[in-house]
């Protein structure tokens, strides 16, 4: 399962996702149209968002995979993040419609028609979404994509949206509570209005250089603290001012690495080539940026007004 997903591109599988959330639109407006139901349709209107998010984060992971070059040295993969908050942003906007809609319907309520129809409909568009969002989720991990994930996530609620509707829109079929409709409706707009908050911090946090997982730092801890035992101890070799952050698919480690004074530049510089590619072996997608200096020497850390500090 994992090589299938490796050779599925997050440009691939968005693509995928732009046409299932076209398939879905189609099935949801449907049921809305056979059925009068404002829970479906808010339902469909959460597709458009789908639809939207999908199309956006497909120009976001293209552009996130162009090289660097002279004006992006680190590379674009912070593109990414625009799309996760921008779809954050666009569920906002869709939660906000789906409850406007629903306070309507709640002041004036009108009885459903042809449930049965509509909610095949909805179930098979759910379906669709549930196997897409399972998918997207899992290649997420595998190519430490954003964007994708947040195009999974939405997914999920979206299905857990759909879930919802469809067991709430059986039970005005079986009570004839048309208050209930609405009621569900206004549901679905507060969780995916959560599901959008929680998509724009996240895209908030990357584009702050948010450091890597604690999981990860202990990786490279460890694997530092081992060169360390290898070759004297502290007093021979040691490792400080370890700085790290995330970029899209990117990882990025700095540190400093004190070697005696009396090494060469040929023996220290060869360490350092072993300890660079042991980290980016151990964490895939790290660079990592070694700057050589005498056990001796202690560079302080710059602050926040470019002076040093200790």
């Amino acid at each position: 399962m994992v090589h299938v997903l490796e050779r599925l591109t997050p440009r691939r599988l968005l693509q995928i996702s732009v046409g299932v959330a076209v398939l879905t639109i189609a099935l949801k407006t449907a049921a809305w149209w056979v059925t009068g139901s404002v829970g479906l349709l808010s339902d469909a209107l959460e597709s458009l968002v789908n639809l939207a998010g999908a199309t956006f984060g497909l120009l976001m992971v293209t552009v996130a995979a162009r090289p660097a070059d002279d004006d992006h040295p680190y590379g674009h993969h912070k593109a990414e993040y625009f799309s996760s908050g921008f779809e954050g942003v666009l569920i906002g906007v869709a939660a906000i419609a789906i409850a406007w809609a629903s306070v309507q319907r709640l002041l004036s309520p009108q009885p459903l028609e042809q449930i049965g129809l509509g909610l095949w409909l909805s179930v098979l568009s759910s379906v669709f979404n549930g196997l897409l969002a399972w998918a997207m989720l899992r290649a997420s991990r595998v190519h430490r994509s954003v964007a994708l994930e947040g195009d999974a996530r939405h997914l999920f609620t979206d299905v857990w949206t759909s879930v919802g509707v469809i067991g709430g829109i059986a039970l005005v079929g079986l009570t004839g509570w048309l208050w209930l409709d609405p009621v569900i409706a206004i549901g679905v707009a507060l969780n995916i209005l959560r599901e959008g908050v929680r998509l724009v911090w996240q895209a908030s946090q990357g584009l702050m250089d948010e450091a890597l997982d604690p999981e990860l730092q202990g990786t490279i801890d460890r694997l530092l603290e081992g060169f360390t035992a290898a070759h004297g101890g502290a007093s021979v070799l040691r490792f400080d001012h370890v700085t790290t952050r995330k970029a899209g698919q990117r990882r990025f480690a700095d540190l400093h690495m004190h070697v005696p004074g009396g090494w060469s530049l040929t023996r220290a510089a060869a360490l350092r080539g072993e300890v660079e590619q042991a980290l980016m072996a151990a964490v895939p997608g790290l660079r990592a940026s070694i700057q050589l200096l005498p056990t001796d020497v202690e560079v302080q850390a710059l602050g926040d007004d470019g002076e040093g500090a200790a």
